[in-house]
């Protein structure tokens, strides 16, 4: 059964069986999973600042997101209304490993967040062989880019998304008389979500662009469904962001933004593919 060449820069090179796709595979994997744990390593090494300002950070309210927010709604004009609440949540742990399993989640999931462009590379070095010359067109600085983007979308779902809804919840309650106690594994299962969500949600520009590459959508396509996609966004963020309307339109306005990103980088696509039906007519 053949697969994928090995060497996509010559069609005379022999196509690689199924065992021997399987075994290249696994290379890849291997030397990602590598990365991963070197990363994780590196996590281990600095897993007290790590745990206490960055994992813990949100929980703190003297949390750079807080204070900059704050400072932002009185420069608008604002008041108060961009300022967050107090954090009013203790933590704790109930299981005898509780803390140790989440101590290895954190620096494994770290070490994937470090290890993230030399992972890619990897799924690319073993999914490039199978793209044909002109789909390969236009992929230079693929890794760049989609590692930038994925960073982003880290960033902003730590220092937006996830500080909206721990804050939230934390001041959420039903009665004075309950009082907000967490597991730590509680908190960790939701953060993690929210900020690895965020950096594949940013990846959306470029799967949109190599999908205008095959054909699969167009710029038309795209502005057709803008508004059903801007409501989709804003569903999607109404679900992992508190149910207020300030941090809905805040989350989902960078969102709005990528997809009118993917809008252009279409146009361009369609662009060079009618110039080149033109080139060929002449």
């Amino acid at each position: 059964m053949a697969l994928f060449k090995k060497n996509s820069s010559s069609d005379t090179k022999a196509e690689m069986s199924f065992i021997e796709h399987i075994d290249e595979l696994r290379k890849h994997l291997f030397r990602g999973a590598i990365a991963v744990v070197v990363g994780a390593i590196v996590m281990a090494v600095y897993n007290n600042f790590i745990v206490k300002r960055i994992l813990m950070g949100p929980t703190h309210g003297d949390f750079v997101t807080y204070t900059y927010l704050c400072k932002l709604g009185n420069a608008l004009g604002l008041g108060n209304k961009l300022c967050l609440n107090k954090i009013n949540v203790k933590m704790q742990s109930n299981a005898v490993a509780g803390q140790f399993s989440v101590y290895l989640n954190i620096i494994l999931i770290g070490g994937f967040i470090i290890a993230f462009p030399y992972v890619f590379w990897q799924f690319w070095k073993f999914v490039k062989p199978a793209l044909k010359r002109n789909e390969l067109k236009g992929t230079r600085g693929v890794i760049f880019w989609v590692s930038l983007l994925f960073f982003i979308g880290v960033l902003f779902g730590y220092f937006i998304i996830a500080p909206y809804t721990i804050n939230f919840f934390a001041n959420f309650s039903l009665d004075d008389n309950i009082e907000n106690i967490w597991t730590i594994a509680s908190y960790f299962n939701t953060m993690v979500p929210l900020i690895l969500g965020s950096g594949l949600a940013f990846q959306l520009p470029l799967v949109l662009y190599f999908l205008a590459k095959i054909d699969v959508v167009s710029s038309a396509f795209l502005k057709k469904y803008r508004k059903h996609s801007i409501v989709v966004i804003v569903i999607a963020v109404s679900i992992i962001t508190p149910p207020d309307m300030l941090s809905t339109i805040i989350c989902s306005i960078p969102l709005v933004f990528l997809y009118e990103i993917s809008i252009f980088l279409c146009k361009r696509v369609e662009k060079k593919k009618n110039l080149k039906v033109v080139q060929e007519w002449e």
